[in-house]
């Protein structure tokens, strides 16, 4: 005769009764379970808001950096030589509009017809400005370009 199930397999009856239980999460598991979810949740969401603001200031420089080159050729194409064109030129125009777009404000291009300078605020540090100009100059300015043809020297 054979021995019964349970003395060849002792385990069985413990996991028969195992099986037997409610399955599933209790309420309060859930609940802390989502509490956690929703934490990291915002967490992510904070740091994807900076990335976001300095993906933006990235776009700003870089367009207002594509504004040199340019204005290089509208100089050489006037005759006599001048930059007096510059913000007026449809390339520099679009790269302005790029700007407005990715800062949220109206960036600022002055020309005469021996220098010009173009400048937008920065998102991601309040009150800051980045100035590009005829000199050569591109860089973070706390002061803004104003009517003037040469970024601020601050």
């Amino acid at each position: 005769r054979r021995p019964p199930r349970s003395t060849l397999f002792p385990y069985t009856t413990l996991f028969r009764s195992m099986n037997n239980k409610n399955k599933g999460f209790t309420l309060i598991e859930l609940l802390v379970v989502i509490a956690i979810i929703g934490i990291l949740a915002s967490v992510v969401l904070a740091s994807l808001n900076s990335a976001r603001k300095k993906g933006a200031d990235a776009a700003v420089k870089a367009n207002l950096s594509n504004i040199r080159p340019q204005a290089e050729i509208v100089y050489d194409n006037a005759s006599p030589n001048s930059y007096a064109v510059v913000c007026t030129d449809s390339t520099v125009i679009k790269a302005l509009a790029s700007i407005k777009s990715a800062s949220g404000a109206t960036p600022i291009c002055n020309n005469s017809s021996s220098a010009w300078a173009a400048s937008s605020i920065l998102k991601s540090v309040s009150g800051k400005n980045w100035c590009v100009d005829s000199t050569g100059i591109s860089a973070e300015r706390s002061s803004a370009l104003g009517s003037a043809t040469v970024c601020p020297a601050s």
